[in-house]
């Protein structure tokens, strides 16, 4: 079975699904004299639920303690009680008759809801798949029914599932999932993320993982993207053996990125919210590849101010002292609209493709500017008294004016690095006049690939085309990479692609100067670096830049670096 491989290395054992979500029974009239006890189950339903959550939330810490945190806040949402007992004791016939019974009122009540976050589009319509868990566990508590989610076989297991939630992701743990498997997601799915970020093999995307049964045994091979069932033993062990020499390797390596020869290519990581940061800061990196600041502006009705934003900056920069931080301003709209920004009178009456509107860079010009001065303020002021090596750059940014314009804002600030991101495909196809314009470039294959491919990222139907090993997506970062070498200037790669150890050779052979990636994935991309020469590096990425389409692209690498 084949789907999209995330992560490194490959791992066997028998499959554990996810518990499926509860099965709603046929309807059932509620009298009205049985109004007010149908009632009180379901918001005791919802009482419990967020309970539950409140207690998983105390029980760990960091990330998974935030995201069940948040949870326990949506499922205690006032609103989503009132609206379930306005449908039981609302008749369904204007003559008098019987409500809607408990169950089905959860279940329309979180329905009208997710339709809410789904039609706003962006950041809310990835709650979408929240508001789904939550249903799902209220009515299965309303009806006591077994608890959706993370299965408790008592032995490691292969996860397989649908897709995952947040609330299961979030309390994983790696030592018990030897791998996961979901019929849905893509490259840059939540599930791929959180692989990544565990460093646990995974293949999403894989639509024959509907057919694997409790217990059947199974070989996950992230490299290659397939799930084999009823693996032959000598399959197993070869791939176990393949796995070992993989985390030997990875051990045996530490320190800056080098080929084997000795050509750098820096490695950093991606830095995405303050709970991030103690473990990036501690990883064996050169610095922050891309620091996301987005986590200072969602979920408020007001920009942050000037002096919490200096705190939070002077905070990382402080944490690696000595070492390179990039800053990505403010990233603004598409999927994280921010009310702030897109009130009215500042943005359009409504975009009907907010990927394509106003969003990252263009938001600058808005309210005169004052969001990117302010940032830019902001960061001047953290710089001082550190000794972070920090840069900034700007999101997508389309044409040289736009690069120019941003590098001078920065410098008219006293920040001496300024880069631009080439996320669309015109600031590829004009990457040495961008390059000319500012002090560096990176690339984000997430949304490169996006708008190359006409592929909306959320849409797991179109993961194939979203594949970073696509070799139209690898020639755009081959002519921004050379782009910059002509002009003098690093191009850097911050995408889910820097984390693919491959992928990373035909990355540093197109030319790309650094990786930016989850702390996780740092040791495989070493290893495998150190392990092949520049020379060795460019033979695959002309390999890659050869073939039809990405599966061939990944094939041929792979057989070539098994070869040698």
């Amino acid at each position: 079975m084949a789907g999209v491989g995330i992560g490194p290395g490959s791992a066997a054992g028998p499959v554990a699904r996810m518990a499926p979500p509860p099965d709603l029974p046929p309807p059932r009239p509620v009298p009205a004299e049985r109004a007010g006890e149908e009632v009180a189950a379901v918001l005791g339903a919802l009482r419990d639920t967020a309970a539950e959550l409140e207690r998983r939330a105390a029980e760990t810490t960091g990330s998974a303690a935030e995201v069940l945190a948040a949870q326990a806040l949506m499922v205690a949402d006032p609103a989503l009680g009132d609206r379930a007992e306005a449908l039981i004791r609302q008749p369904v016939r204007d003559d008098g008759g019987e409500g809607t019974d408990g169950p089905h009122a959860l279940a329309a009540a979180f329905g009208e809801f997710r339709a809410a976050l789904a039609a706003a589009g962006g950041y809310f319509a990835e709650r979408v798949a929240d508001l789904d868990d939550l249903r799902d566990r209220a009515v299965a508590r309303l009806l006591r029914l077994p608890m959706p989610g993370l299965p408790e076989p008592g032995h490691p297991y292969v996860l397989v599932a649908a897709d995952l939630a947040p609330a299961d992701t979030a309390l994983l743990d790696p030592s018990r999932v030897l791998a996961l498997v979901t019929e849905r997601g893509g490259p840059t799915s939540h599930t791929a993320i959180l692989a990544k970020a565990l460093g646990v093999p995974a293949v999403v995307g894989c639509a024959g993982a509907a057919q694997l049964t409790n217990g059947r045994r199974v070989l996950v091979d992230a490299a290659a993207g397939t799930v084999t069932a009823d693996p032959a033993p000598r399959a197993v062990a070869e791939a176990a053996a393949r796995e070992q020499r993989r985390r030997g390797r990875a051990a045996a390596v530490s320190g800056p990125g080098r080929t084997a020869d000795g050509h750098p290519v820096r490695l950093l990581v991606n830095l995405g919210a303050m709970r991030e940061l103690a473990d990036g800061a501690a990883a064996d990196s050169e610095g922050v590849g891309l620091f996301r600041t987005e986590f200072l502006y969602l979920d408020r009705e007001t920009a942050p101010s000037v002096a919490e934003q200096v705190a939070a900056y002077r905070e990382v920069f402080a944490a690696f002292a000595g070492r390179r931080v990039v800053v990505r301003t403010l990233d603004a709209g598409a999927d994280k609209p921010l009310p702030f920004v897109t009130a009215a009178g500042q943005a359009e009456p409504e975009e009907q493709n907010p990927a394509l509107g106003v969003r990252g860079l263009r938001t600058a010009a808005r309210d005169g500017g004052k969001l990117l001065a302010d940032q830019l303020a902001a960061i001047a002021e953290a710089v001082r008294g550190t000794d972070a090596d920090v840069a900034v750059m700007a999101p997508m940014v389309s044409i040289a004016r736009e690069a120019a314009e941003f590098a001078g804002r920065v410098r008219a600030h006293g920040l001496p690095l300024a880069g631009a991101m080439v996320e669309v495909p015109a600031a590829a196809l004009r990457a040495a006049e961008l390059a000319a314009a500012c002090d560096f470039l990176s690339i984000g294959t997430n949304d490169l690939s996006q708008y190359a491919f006409a592929a909306d990222r959320t849409l797991a139907g179109l993961a194939a085309l979203l594949d970073p090993w696509q070799p139209a997506l690898l020639d755009l970062v081959r002519m921004t990479a050379e782009a910059g070498a002509r002009q003098g200037r690093p191009v850097g790669v911050c995408g889910e692609a820097a984390a693919d150890p491959e992928l990373a050779l035909v990355l540093a052979g197109l030319g790309v100067s650094s990786l930016s990636m989850p702390p996780a994935s740092l040791d495989p991309v070493r290893a495998s670096l150190a392990a092949h020469t520049v020379d060795d590096c460019r033979g695959l990425a002309e390999r890659a830049l050869a073939a039809p389409d990405a599966a061939t692209a990944r094939a041929a690498v792979r057989t070539a670096t098994r070869e040698g």
